[in-house]
């Protein structure tokens, strides 16, 4: 018997999500890293999120609108349109400029249904989110935010979004889209848009068949999917009760999580404490932070859920998602955790490798 054929991932177009305005010249964001030098596998710890949608249909017009409304949500977000750079003292900072997001458009060989119903489904959402590795040796020359519109045969859709941890933490990722559908949604309704870029589509009107040419396919399952099994935890905590030792907390956080999560407690974890300003401050990042010896009571952790980012609410062409899968991808043996401003306190993500 002949074995059944495995479904695919057609990618039909990949192009770049471009800033509508330039971008003020020499801006960047300090990534401090306190004992460089920063090992190439933190470069590729990464959010994802997932979007899906139901629809009678997605028309191939919507990526248009997509990538607009995505160029135009970039000139309030120019950090996501950066690159990485490696500074001489061993730190790193995002150059702010007008590089670019990675936009892709694709088709999915399954119904929204039966997708959302795969019990491999984390592994599988990596196809619909594509990542590729920023390099350490030319990280200039990498997209560190990839979005993805992918349409099923049912004509329901997803958007998935990968970005570095580096870059953008959940809750300012989170932003950002909500953002972008904001615009999106505005744009769509007045039924404008920004000429110069809208010429590259005359093509499309005059002639529909091009978007369907296929530029690769590949399985759902063949995409590689290192970290997917990492599990994460989300606590909040107030200022008072978090102290001043952020180290202690982060160890609280990681502690509490592999509890919850029925893990093993990572001996080492990487510590990312995000900036009040995405656009302006300073991301820290401290590698191998050794777990034992630090204080790990009297933070108060009160435990918080993704949802609590508001990503529920993205209203898509009227409509919002029936499902939503956040995400943060961490291979190797580190846990990670990320800390976040929030309000008169802190949100924290614990991530623990698997």
């Amino acid at each position: 018997m002949v074995a059944a054929a495995k479904p695919q991932v057609h990618i039909e177009s990949v192009q770049t999500g471009l800033p509508t305005r330039v971008v003020e010249p020499d801006r960047t964001r300090l990534i401090a890293v306190s004992a460089p030098p920063l090992p190439e596998a933190a470069l590729q710890r990464r959010l994802r999120a997932v979007l899906y949608y139901r629809a009678d249909e997605a028309a191939w017009e919507e990526g248009i609108w997509v990538k607009e409304s995505l160029g135009e949500a970039l000139c309030f977000f120019p950090e996501m349109a950066g690159r990485l750079r490696r500074r001489a003292d061993g730190s790193w900072e995002v150059k702010l400029n007008d590089a670019g997001v990675r936009f892709q458009q694709a088709t999915v060989e399954a119904s929204l249904d039966e997708f959302l119903a795969d019990k491999d489904l984390p592994r599988k959402e990596a196809a619909l989110a594509p990542w590729v590795d920023v390099s350490a040796e030319d990280p200039d020359m990498c997209s560190l935010l990839f979005m993805q519109l992918n349409r099923f045969q049912d004509g329901g859709y997803a958007v998935g979004v990968s970005c570095t941890a580096l870059l953008a933490d959940p809750r300012s990722l989170a932003r950002f889209l909500l953002e972008w559908a904001r615009i999106h949604a505005e744009m769509k309704e007045k039924n404008k848009t920004v000429l110069r870029p809208m010429m590259q589509y005359m093509a499309y009107f005059q002639r529909p068949e091009l978007c369907c040419r296929r530029i690769r396919s590949f399985p759902i399952d063949s995409v590689a999917a290192d970290g997917v099994r990492a599990q994460t935890a989300l606590f909040r905590t107030s200022a008072s009760a978090a102290g001043a030792d952020l180290r202690a907390l982060a160890a609280a956080c990681m502690g509490r999580a592999s509890e919850e999560l029925g893990a093993d407690r990572a001996s080492r974890f990487t510590l990312v404490v995000a900036p009040g300003d995405p656009a302006r401050g300073a991301t820290t990042v401290e590698t191998s932070v050794a777990a034992d010896g630090l204080k790990t009571t009297g933070h108060a952790l009160e435990a918080a859920e993704w949802s609590e980012l508001g990503l529920e609410e993205l209203t898509l062409r009227g409509a919002k998602p029936v499902h939503v899968s956040c995400r943060i991808v961490a291979g190797g043996d580190e846990g990670l955790v990320v800390v976040m401003p929030d309000g008169d306190g802190f949100l924290v993500t614990a991530t623990i490798p698997k």
